[in-house]
């Protein structure tokens, strides 16, 4: 490729019917536009209503620029028309700690009027696809610039005149934008493949939610309203407390000092331990971001979990979420957390680490910071199917569901490593390095 100046802007990779095109330039965002930057409404939100017009603000929008409200909600106002969002419209969050976060209009999500903590830019269709601008806003360089250019005293933000002053790295103009359309067609299509496999990731946490609802008891029953054929004329499930199934088993508090280690014998298990496992779609926690020796436990006379223990917070904010994972070696649990261990002769870990899902320690926890003490635990009632072999079935069944839940989740986040690592290439920094 031959370079139409000293410094060329080149991406590392270019699709090959653009491999001997000139140099790309930088462009001042505001140029391409066809109007300057506009801010939303001044309003707040309200519950949403069909009469009320849908609003979209800053929390609507997740880190992968998708509209993902909790719960959708509406604004009390009369818009005009140009107060709503049209297809190809992008909004970016103007300050806090999600300034730099946009989303771009597609229609999917309907008639939306945008808050005034955003601001709009809607791209001239004849210099620039809005679906590549898209694009480019996931790279390194516009966050590298986001970063520099919200790093104010005070709040962080980028106002409307800084995102029309934002440098973007654009192709040589002419032949209809075509390598514009070309990379903004290939990342379209990439991300309809993300979103795909997204909705499958959804669809087997909701049969897995409703396999849930049908192989245990409802709350004052007795028998599950799904039973497998060899259980169908067995006894209704028994009622009993915690501590007639498992032993509830306590963690520790270690000096600073012991921590911090990336070797030993024992796992060291936090509750952030517990909530990075699972946000991997895992079950199972197998390492950890401390690791203590047994010289240190015999200093305290502690004792480490055994393999097979259910761990999860006991205390703060943390038991809301009802995270739990399954250890799988004897590990050290920390003392904002607890687990419950399986009596063998009576019961399956695998079968009371789903029962005790399904398990609300808020509704067990006292104290003006939550926290849920060992005798509560202990008296946690529970109920489960006597027979160990009923309790094997309904735990295969649903560990074969997280199993491909599990690889659903590791396909998607490879799909999404690659589409950020294409990004990276087909996008040529800002410095031309």
């Amino acid at each position: 490729m031959t370079a139409d100046k000293p410094s060329p802007v080149v991406p590392k990779l270019r699709f090959s019917e653009f491999r001997d095109a000139s140099a790309w330039e930088q462009t001042a965002l505001g140029t391409l536009l066809d109007r300057p930057p506009e801010y939303g409404a001044n309003a707040a939100a309200v519950p949403f209503s069909e009469d009320l017009p849908a609003y979209i603000r800053i929390t609507d929008i997740d880190d992968d620029g998708r509209f993902v409200p909790a719960p959708r909600v509406s604004v009390d106002i009369k818009p005009g028309d140009d107060q709503f969002l049209q297809p190809g419209d992008i909004v970016f969050a103007r300050t806090g700690a999600s300034v730099g976060k946009s989303y771009r209009h597609r229609g999917a999500g309907g008639r939306l009027v945008y808050a005034g903590f955003l601001i709009r830019v809607r791209p001239n269709p004849d210099r620039l696809s809005s679906q590549f601008l898209a694009a480019y806003l996931s790279t390194w360089a516009y966050w590298d610039w986001v970063r520099l250019t919200s790093a104010r005293s005070g709040q962080p933000g980028i106002n409307g005149t800084e995102y029309a002053s934002m440098p973007l790295p654009l192709p040589p103009a002419g032949r209809d934008l075509a390598e514009q359309q070309k990379i903004a067609s290939f990342f379209g299509s990439l991300e309809d493949l993300i979103a795909d496999k997204g909705r499958k990731l959804e669809a087997l946490r909701q049969h897995k939610q409703g396999l849930m609802q049908q192989l245990f008891p409802q709350p004052d029953e007795t028998a599950p309203r799904l039973r497998f054929p060899e259980f169908q004329d067995a006894p209704d499930w028994k009622t009993a407390r915690c501590r007639d199934i498992a032993k509830v088993l306590t963690g520790y508090g270690f000096p600073n000092k012991f921590q911090g280690n990336k070797k030993g014998q024992y796992p060291f298990y936090k509750v952030s331990d517990i909530s990075q496992t699972i946000e991997k779609e895992k079950r199972h926690i197998s390492e950890a971001n401390n690791y203590i020796d047994s010289d240190v436990l015999d200093k305290i006379r502690g004792k480490p979990v055994p393999a097979g223990t259910i761990i999860f917070a006991k205390i703060g904010e943390a038991i809301r979420s009802n995270r739990r994972a399954v250890t799988t070696k004897p590990a050290v649990i920390d003392n904002n957390t607890a687990g419950i261990k399986a009596m063998k002769a009576k019961n399956s870990d695998e079968f009371l680490f789903y029962l005790w899902s399904k398990v609300s320690l808020i509704d067990h926890a006292g104290g003006v910071v939550p926290a849920v003490s060992k005798l509560a635990l202990e008296n946690v009632p529970l109920c489960y199917p006597i027979d160990p072999a009923e309790q094997q079935c309904i735990a295969d069944c649903l560990s074969s569901v997280d199993d491909l839940i599990s690889a659903q989740a590791r396909n998607l986040v490879a799909l999404q490593t690659h589409r950020r690592g294409l990004l990276q290439q087909l996008f040529p920094s800002l410095d031309g390095q």
